[in-house]
């Protein structure tokens, strides 16, 4: 008997609320063996999630991937800092604009390549004021009216 596999993605909901997006990367990500594994199994979260520049470096810290159920004494720690892998110009570009700009990057959306590669997608976000996250709210609420008199009628 095996252990079943789940391939689905992992998204920050809340990164949508909180930031606007305005150029998103995808990112590969490096990770050990029982981290792929519980990666599979659908057991991590990106919501305390956020990401650094360290010697050069695009790292993501406080991403939660917990532990493997059949780790043995070399299961990983849950929240350590992984490295992402994106092309150099990539990082310089993404280094020059979070410095000057004060714009902020974001991990969006963890999910697994049809070759099955882990990977990262990161959007360099900008905050929203309160006054936006209310106009948010009231798109929101407007499509979701207009849905259900679309439905009504049919």
């Amino acid at each position: 008997m095996g252990v079943k596999l789940v391939t689905k993605e992992i998204v920050n909901r809340k990164a949508k609320f909180e930031y606007s997006f305005i150029q998103m990367y995808e990112a590969g990500i490096v990770l050990t063996g029982t981290e792929v594994k519980a990666l599979r199994q659908g057991l991590a979260n990106l919501n305390d999630a956020y990401c650094l520049f360290d010697k050069g470096n695009l790292v993501v810290k406080s991403m939660f991937i917990s532990e493997y159920d059949h780790g043995t004494i070399y299961n990983h720690d849950a929240r350590r800092d992984r490295r992402l892998l994106l092309h150099k110009s990539e990082l310089k570009k993404l280094e020059r604009r979070v410095t000057e700009k004060g714009l902020t990057i974001v991990p969006y959306r963890l999910y697994f390549t049809e070759r099955g590669f882990a990977k990262l997608e990161v959007a360099l976000a900008q905050g929203k004021k309160a006054f936006d996250k209310r106009e948010t709210i009231k798109e929101r609420d407007n499509k979701r009216d207009l849905d259900r008199l679309k439905k009504i009628k049919l």
